[in-house]
């Protein structure tokens, strides 16, 4: 293999890296003059755990990131990685690991030199180099390319060379700031795959940034759901798209319809909601028992169709839209409110101007106070 010949210092590794260690955050604060970037953000994530910082532009995902890697000093608050307080250490002092949107390869290195070049700075002998960069070589399916310049690579093995160069040294942690958000959708469901498979196997913790909620859903164990500076909830995949705990988490996972009205009944079992179209809808126990004006949120996944006069409602079905495996599908309810949005399986599309009943599980409904309506 080539050798490398490059004039750097050498840098330290954390002590004891090389396994996925945890990392808590506690009531992380970033300003930037009178805007509040991070706000009081607290979190423990677990050895070998895959948690996404979802949001929006401008949530503080990308910012609380960067205070984790080291590259953002928080002004108060603190991060601990593996038992070790790293608050106010150097980032290349933390022994994390990270990768880029942008690739940031170097040109006039091969793939075999850009992966090596971590151990060289580290001062890893040259035969545990050599093992090590063939080993992560191999996990990525880049041994045939290994001697090729960036250039001569496609996005996605590009991406894969900047994954390798982090994984290579086996940090504790592994960050991530949208490293696919420049590919496109077939390249970033193959390297979603690779990520996911590879951070199972070497067991490594990885916190990722992403604004994408498909790929939040596909790669995490937990997901962070952030707003203006502050985890709106943190939870499993399925608690968040199955059991939002606010509006706000309810519609940006899965766009859900939300339909107003009256909470009529609440039980342990269940509440009742007389909807502002004259139906009833059976929906989980509301969160509160406060009575009042509310907000049901429901998938449109989630919603079927049933005879007219039937279900929590029946509408005129606007637009049919034809989309692979499924359509989708708007119903306008009475009264003039918005359209009902689902989702069904291509070979059950109604017709234009039909007549349809709406129908929805009550574990698939969600029932959130409306302060702005009295709730």
């Amino acid at each position: 293999m080539p050798e490398l010949d490059v004039k750097a210092p050498v840098i330290t590794p954390a002590p004891d890296t090389g396994t996925g260690k945890p990392v808590s955050v506690t009531a992380l604060r970033k300003t930037y003059g009178a805007v509040t970037a991070v706000d009081e953000v607290s979190m423990e994530i677990a050895a070998g755990e895959f948690v996404t910082f979802l949001g929006a532009s401008g949530s503080g995902k990308t910012t609380t990131l960067m205070m984790i890697a080291g590259f953002c000093e928080p002004d108060s608050g603190s991060i601990v990685v593996g038992g070790r307080d790293v608050t106010r250490l150097a980032p290349q002092k933390r022994g994390l690991g990270f990768v880029f949107q942008q690739y940031l390869l170097f040109p006039h290195m091969s793939v075999w030199e850009n992966v090596a070049f971590p151990l060289q700075l580290r001062g890893v002998p040259k035969a545990e180099l050599r093992r090590r960069v063939g080993e992560t070589l191999d996990m990525a399916g880049l041994s045939a390319m290994s001697r090729r310049r960036p250039r001569e690579l496609s996005g996605g093995q590009q991406q894969r060379v900047a994954l390798c160069r982090a994984l290579v040294y086996r940090p504790p942690v592994i960050l991530m700031d949208e490293p696919l958000g420049a590919l496109d959708k077939k390249l970033r469901d193959q390297l979603q795959t690779e990520i996911k498979r590879l951070q199972q196997e070497l067991g490594l913790t990885v916190v990722y940034v992403t604004h994408d909620q498909e790929e939040a859903l596909v790669l995490s164990d937990r997901i962070a759901v952030m707003r203006d500076g502050r985890i709106d909830q943190f939870d499993t995949p399925r608690e968040l798209f199955e059991r939002p705990r606010t509006p706000f988490v309810a519609d940006f996972l899965g766009a859900a319809n939300f339909l107003d009205g009256h909470l009529e009944e609440r039980t342990d079992d269940h509440s009742l909601v007389r909807l502002d179209t004259g139906g009833l809808l059976k929906a989980r126990p509301q969160a509160d028992r406060g009575a009042g004006r509310v907000r049901a949120a429901v998938q449109p996944g989630r919603i079927g169709l049933c005879p007219a006069g039937d279900g929590f409602c029946t509408g005129t079905v606007e637009t049919v839209t034809y989309v692979g495996t499924l359509v989708r599908v708007t119903v306008r309810p009475p009264g003039g409110t918005d359209p009902v949005r689902l989702e069904l399986p291509a070979g059950r599309a109604p017709a234009l101007g039909e007549r349809v009943g709406l129908t929805a599980e009550p574990a698939d409904v969600s029932v959130f106070s409306d302060p702005e309506n009295g709730g």
